[in-house]
């Protein structure tokens, strides 16, 4: 990657060095050929006093003079000098433009005369006594250059152009490599650290030294692995509190029965109850774990017909008020007098209300309260679940939907449950289209608010 980004970076700025050389050489050479041809033309300014000074002083057109004018003229101009009855007196050219032509390296800024413009001007030349003569200047629209001190000065800036935009590749070159190199080098980092990581080296972390996007790479890099050991630790408590809670009750049903083979406790109905809620407890467990599973895979169906939520949670009520009225708990339960119909699969909305209020139940301390409330709007249904008793703590809350996740580690399933209910309520939640939020203060109560709509928004095939 940085040989690529090098290559690439190098190419830019070789295509933008190569552009603006080439920019800078055409507007150079069209602002000095601008520069000769206003020159020449102060020049042919002066020509016509030039020729009456010439004309006075020898009181003939003297050739060697007029030859010496013939020299001081532009390159490629022509002067046709005629007296004032049309006569042709001489033609006047600078008789160095042949020889400068010919002189292969000074043909920089020149043109073939079929592809040249002209400008004719016609000058009167003046004396005392009238009109001495007149003269028809024909010159380039456009001066080239011709003249060995012009060729030598657009040589010598080109030369100077050429060697400003070598230093200025090299220095690119130089700039391009260690930028590159600064650029990739934390990536490759990463790139390693994520190499270690999928080797199973979750303590890997890479240095943040910027606030750039690269340190905000990294930022989300060390809080992904976070995350990662975090569900690691997870799981491995889940492993060992799945062994726990799979071992209790299968060590607990083999006393049984071998206390019946050896005769030292009865089959009668009790112990067969005793035995029969084990097995229950392995039912419950596998199907917390089958229901939170398939709920995480996105393929459970939602089974959709309209539910009254008021007798669904009173059936709840129900059947854990046996358990409420053992721990000498108080229960309040405020609904109102019409019915809360909504749209859900009432068997999973009775698994998530079940699972809450037995978590009320639960965790409250005896002698304790336990609030349920109903209420609702026209698109919303909302139940709200309050017991007072140990609380979460702080901490504790935003990771407490998490699957496994378990505040008091030293939790049993019959004192703490394995950290499957409250991720299936979630799940359930979520499947329905509602949200659900927890307030609690620890060591003084706990309210679990879940809010549901009435209609379920079914995406089309």
């Amino acid at each position: 990657m940085r040989k690529k980004l090098f290559l690439s970076t190098l190419i830019i700025a070789l295509i933008t060095l190569t552009l603006s050389m080439l920019a800078v050489n055409l507007v150079f050479h069209q602002q000095f050929s601008n520069y000769l041809t206003q020159t020449n033309e102060a020049t042919f300014d002066q020509l016509p006093s030039r020729l009456s000074a010439l004309y006075l002083s020898k009181g003939t057109w003297d050739p060697a003079s007029l030859d010496e004018i013939s020299n001081s003229l532009p390159a490629s101009t022509t002067v046709t000098l005629t007296d004032p009855n049309g006569k042709l007196i001489a033609t006047l050219n600078n008789s160095m433009e042949g020889m400068m032509q010919g002189q292969g390296g000074m043909g920089m800024g020149m043109s073939s005369s079929s592809n040249t413009s002209w400008k004719t001007k016609t000058l009167t030349v003046s004396g005392p006594l009238g009109t001495l003569a007149t003269a028809v200047v024909r010159y380039p629209a456009t001066a080239p250059i011709l003249d060995p001190q012009d060729v030598l000065f657009q040589s010598s800036v080109f030369r100077s152009l050429l060697f400003a935009g070598g230093l200025a590749l090299l220095f690119g070159i130089i700039l391009s490599y260690f930028t590159s190199r600064r650029l990739v080098a934390p990536l490759k980092r990463l790139t390693q650290a994520a190499d270690r990581i999928g080797q199973g080296r979750l303590d890997e972390r890479v240095a943040i030294q910027a606030k750039d996007e690269v340190g905000q790479l990294a930022t989300a890099f060390n809080a992904m692995v976070d995350n990662l050991n975090r569900q690691e630790m997870l799981r491995k408590q889940f492993t060992a509190d799945i062994a726990h809670e799979l071992r209790t009750p299968l060590t607990s049903i083999k006393g049984y029965i071998e206390a019946f083979q050896d005769k030292v406790l009865p089959a009668n109905q009790e112990n067969l109850n005793s035995i029969n809620e084990e097995i229950d407890r392995l039912v419950d467990l596998s199907s917390d774990l089958k229901d939170l599973n398939v709920a995480e895979m996105g393929v459970l169906q939602l089974n959709l017909e309209p539910v009254d939520l008021k007798p669904l949670l009173e059936k709840i009520i129900r059947s854990l008020n046996p358990l409420i009225q053992e721990k000498e708990l108080g229960l309040s339960w405020n609904a109102l007098d019409e019915p809360v119909t909504m749209l859900g699969d009432e068997r999973l909305l009775t698994r998530l209300f079940y699972n809450l209020v037995h978590n009320a139940y639960r965790y409250s301390n005896t002698g304790g309260q336990v609030t349920i409330t109903l209420t609702q709007t026209p698109n919303l249904a909302e139940v709200r679940i309050n017991n007072t008793g140990v609380g979460i703590a702080e901490e504790d809350l935003p990771f407490i939907f998490e699957r496994f996740y378990r505040a008091d580690n030293s939790r049993t399933r019959e004192t703490g449950g394995t950290g499957i209910g409250l991720a299936l309520v979630q799940q359930i939640t979520t499947l329905h289209q509602g949200t659900i939020t927890v307030q609690s203060k620890a060591g003084q109560e706990t309210e679990f608010i879940v809010q549901l709509p009435k209609a379920i928004k079914v995406a089309e095939d």
